[in-house]
């Protein structure tokens, strides 16, 4: 266990971050049955903001966010560097409203599942190859149809800080296929949240939105390469914090 790290507040938040979810999660299925996708991604919203508060509370672990001006007009791809279990949560407030692609055994889980299919995700099969693919770039051209954004961790698993694996390409394929945009998103959880570990760190999380990635005319695999270049340059632990600035 790191010499900085919370486990008085660690243990606290976890035992939190789990009771909070499957409660909430009992109410958003219900109230999901009379709203539309806007008023479930708010609904989402509430409970992510709710545990970063409390992360803040009893880890002493904030973040803040540098480029936010960069989000574009519209609704466009995100793809977002995979290193802990906090930007799962942190997605629903640092990005517009949207829908992600993640594995579908978490669709499996009661209650918590169910409320995942009511935001719409694409659930895909990890295992499945080229059509695990198919179905990200047909379900996703139908969900910026209908003006959401397009969330997508290309490492398919979290990664611990410092490394990477090679990027999925479906993402850079549907930003080609549809004319939109790639927005990375970069950032240093893992260095304060462990993939695997329960304790957690205090500290600033950074969050780094970049520059958008025109795809048009291009190669996916050279956009893709681009877009992995910028996030993982830009997901380095910062030697020192800055402030952090208020979350209200």
């Amino acid at each position: 266990m790191a010499s900085d790290a919370r486990p008085l507040g660690s243990l606290a938040f976890t035992a939190f971050f789990l009771l909070w979810t499957f409660v909430y999660a009992i109410f958003f299925v219900v109230a999901c049955t009379v709203l539309p996708f806007r008023g479930r991604f708010a609904l989402a919203r509430v409970w992510a903001r709710v545990i970063l508060a409390v992360l803040r509370w009893t880890c002493s672990l904030d973040y803040r966010v540098e480029g936010a001006e960069r989000l574009p007009a519209g609704n466009h791809i995100a793809l977002m560097k995979h290193s802990s279990s906090w930007e799962t949560v942190a997605q629903a407030v640092l990005l517009p409203p949207h829908v992600w692609v993640l594995k579908r055994e978490l669709t499996w889980i009661p209650f918590v599942g169910w409320g995942i299919r009511q935001l719409r995700a694409i659930a895909v099969n990890r295992g499945a190859g080229p059509t695990a693919v198919h179905d990200v770039i047909e379900q996703g051209k139908a969900r910026l149809a209908e003006g959401e954004w397009i969330v997508i961790f290309p490492e398919g698993t979290r990664m611990p800080p410092g490394e990477t694996r090679k990027y999925g390409i479906s993402g850079a394929l549907l930003a080609a296929q549809t004319g939109r945009l790639i927005v990375p998103v970069a950032h240093d959880s893992g260095y304060y949240w462990p993939r695997r570990g329960l304790w957690k760190k205090p500290g600033i999380i950074r969050v780094v939105i970049g520059p958008p990635i025109d795809a048009a005319g291009r190669h996916p695999r050279e956009v893709n390469a681009e877009a992995q270049a910028w996030i993982e340059a830009h997901s380095t632990h910062p030697p020192t914090p800055a402030p952090a600035r208020s979350h209200g």
